[in-house]
């Protein structure tokens, strides 16, 4: 095996190995420094309407942060005293980058020093895509809505309108909570 096939199986590896220990974003509230990044805020702007956030990481799909979203908004309805809400105003945003990282390969500073030329059996060539590097894409969703919560029965004519208790017990199960870790 060449140094090439050895630095290019390294860096599959080490991406395997990194890429393995991220997970999802649980159902949590917003903190930095959390082991996994994202989470539910929660802001009230004036008696029953309050604007409610879930931030997913790189590996949460779109639709789970949507459906944190909801659960936020139908426990924060419950929690309130209210019996049921409305989405005014709701929608997700993505936020997509790319990035291309060289494969690193040896010299006179260690294994792990950048190069932009690589040797091709002919002579040295000048570094291209093809010639050694690692191009990822990454994207986050993040969910957002202002809700109204309401007293007394949900409206049968509005399809916007959810009953919070309803909301709570059928999501219950698609809930993933952060696991609490023993010292």
């Amino acid at each position: 095996m060449n140094i090439r096939t050895a630095a290019a199986l390294t860096a599959i590896g080490l991406a395997l190995s990194l890429g393995g220990c991220e997970t999802a974003t649980p159902y949590q509230p917003l903190q930095h420094g959390t082991a996994a990044s994202g989470g539910f805020t929660d802001q009230r702007l004036d008696a029953n309407h309050f604007r409610v956030t879930f931030q997913g990481n790189t590996v949460t799909p779109r639709e789970t942060v949507e459906t944190y979203l909801l659960y936020r908004a139908a426990e924060l309805t419950a929690s309130q005293g209210y019996d049921w809400f409305e989405a005014v105003d709701r929608h997700t945003e993505r936020d997509r980058r790319t990035y291309i990282d060289p494969i690193y390969g040896p010299g006179p500073y260690g294994f792990w020093r950048p190069y932009w030329r690589w040797w091709g059996g002919f002579g040295w060539g000048p570094w291209d895509y093809w010639g050694g590097a690692s191009v990822n894409t990454v994207q986050k969703y993040e969910a957002s809505a202002e809700i109204v919560m309401q007293h007394g029965p949900k409206p049968a004519n509005d399809a916007r309108a959810m009953d919070a208790r309803q909301v709570l017990a059928n999501l219950a199960g698609r809930i993933q909570r952060p696991e609490l870790r023993r010292r």
